[in-house]
């Protein structure tokens, strides 16, 4: 059962900004009373990064050396702004305390100048919108924490302004990718209709193109739907994101590609004159390389029709 937190002290309001009227809070976590919200993000599936240690600095190294927690899963993101009577600290302490009496552990808490840094890593870790920021010696307080079972983070900052208290909540729910089980009628549909099918059930050790025992599944649909269709013939193309050097991703993507027709003639006998192997590499990305997220998007295999 989802677990949900309930802050007693916190109470719902008018949202008086237009652009976020009708946004609701987080089931597991409300606002502070009288808060607005500044900004609202949800994705399904990302990654997102919480601090787990003091950042005294700022600098692109004092961010990569600090102590983290890579985390993936459903991102809802908040930015809030308080009412200009209530402080930082105030905020900080509901919060603390509701989450200890919902059962989360904290994982770190931090304030002003030791987290100096935090600003920032949020921002480029995260690409967290925060909107401006004020001297942390008037008041800077952060916290991670996690729910009894591990499958909810909470990130919070919250930080002084000359307008009042400003906010920012993150909640990572973990979960796995939604890639879904292609069966043979679905690639039978997917290539009636677009002469190609998209696969991310074929998995491979890292940086090598031996085949997974995990991809069985995805490999017994396949020799499935070309039996069906004996006179079907299909290219079977390997694709990988960015990451490292050009000509070495077309050949893993290449050889990829070849280990899966192998498996095909091999072992569910398929005339290898019906497949094809190609890799493309990184050169037909259907997702932005420059997060985690469109990676893994952009390393699969397609089958396109001959």
């Amino acid at each position: 059962m989802k677990e949900k937190l309930l802050v007693f002290l916190f109470c719902l309001c008018r949202i008086t900004f237009s652009q976020f009227e009708n946004i609701q809070d987080h089931p597991i976590l409300s606002r502070y009373k009288g808060s607005e919200v500044l900004h609202h993000e949800v994705k399904e599936y990302g990654e997102y990064y919480i601090l787990l240690s003091p950042l005294k600095g700022s600098s692109d190294k004092d961010i990569e050396n600090v102590k983290y927690k890579k985390l993936e899963g459903k991102i809802t993101k908040f930015l809030y702004k308080s009412p200009k009577d209530r402080s930082a600290f105030e905020i900080f302490k509901n919060y603390e305390v509701a989450l200890k009496k919902a059962g989360y552990k904290i994982l770190f808490c931090g304030k002003d100048r030791e987290i100096y840094g935090v600003y920032q890593f949020l921002e480029k870790k995260n690409k967290d919108y925060l909107g401006g920021w004020d001297d942390p010696d008037k008041g800077w307080y952060y916290l991670s924490a996690v729910s009894a079972n591990e499958n909810t983070y909470v990130s919070i900052f919250i930080l002084s302004t000359f307008d009042g208290p400003r906010y920012s909540i993150s909640i990572i729910e973990k979960k796995e990718m939604d890639t879904g089980f292609v069966t043979a009628e679905m690639m039978e549909e997917s290539i009636k209709k677009t002469g190609k099918i998209t696969l991310y059930t074929i998995y491979f050790d890292f940086d090598k193109a031996d085949l997974k025992p995990e991809s069985k599944p995805t490999i017994e649909e396949i020799a499935k739907l070309l039996k069906k269709y004996p006179k079907l013939k299909l290219f079977v193309v390997g694709h990988t994101d960015n990451i490292g050097e050009f000509e070495y991703n077309i050949d893993l993507s290449k050889r990829r590609a070849e280990a899966v027709v192998k498996e095909l003639v091999e072992k569910y006998g398929i005339p290898k004159d019906r497949l094809k192997s190609y890799g493309v590499g990184p050169l037909c990305p259907i997702s932005s390389n420059s997060t985690e997220e469109g990676r893994i998007k952009n390393r699969r295999v397609e089958l396109v029709e001959d």
